[in-house]
């Protein structure tokens, strides 16, 4: 994600499909230099970084969507926000260790709200449950700071979701 007014680029690593050919990745990186120097910055153990949101006034406040570890279980997934730049984070959404946060949008017009879309899944080589009873959307009307479930009851495949550009009341939900 790219703050251009203050030539701040964030990166997060892993790929966020979860198939058995997904790389993990090793956490956030930031650079504060248009990319001539980079600086990692956490959340070394939550592999796959499937969104960066950075807040349109403020490009010290940002939130993480994290799925996780691919094969197994971990605590180090869900909702990360940080208001310092990436130097802490807080876990402000988090349903167990086999639910990650697959997408992560703002409403630009009200920048305290977010949706996020969680997805319990259980990936083994021989097997993959990825419809786990973790999983649906949540929205969070106070700046990521608390989150409510809101929908597709905990029986659906999650995984992107995109607020209508004309009215941030509609939100589009991509689920199995």
């Amino acid at each position: 994600k790219v703050d251009w007014n203050n030539n701040i680029i964030y990166v997060g690593t892993g790929e966020n499909n979860s198939s058995r050919s997904s790389y993990s990745g090793n956490g956030i990186y930031k650079t504060s230099d248009n990319g001539k120097n980079w600086t990692h910055i956490g959340l070394d153990d939550s592999h796959h970084i499937g969104r960066i949101i950075i807040h349109p006034n403020d490009s010290e406040v940002l939130w993480i969507a994290a799925l996780g570890h691919l094969y197994s279980e971990n605590i180090e997934r869900g909702v990360y926000k940080s208001i310092n730049g990436g130097e802490s984070w807080i876990k402000t959404l988090y349903v167990n260790e086999l639910t990650g946060a697959i997408d992560l949008i703002i409403d630009e017009s009200k920048p305290d709200i977010l949706y996020a879309s969680m997805w319990e899944k259980d990936r083994k080589a021989w097997n993959f449950d990825g419809a786990g009873l973790g999983s649906g959307i949540y929205k969070s009307t106070d700046a990521g700071e608390t989150w409510e479930h809101i929908g597709l009851e905990n029986t659906q495949q999650i995984s992107r979701i995109i607020i209508h550009p004309d009215n941030p009341n509609i939100v589009y939900i991509a689920a199995q």
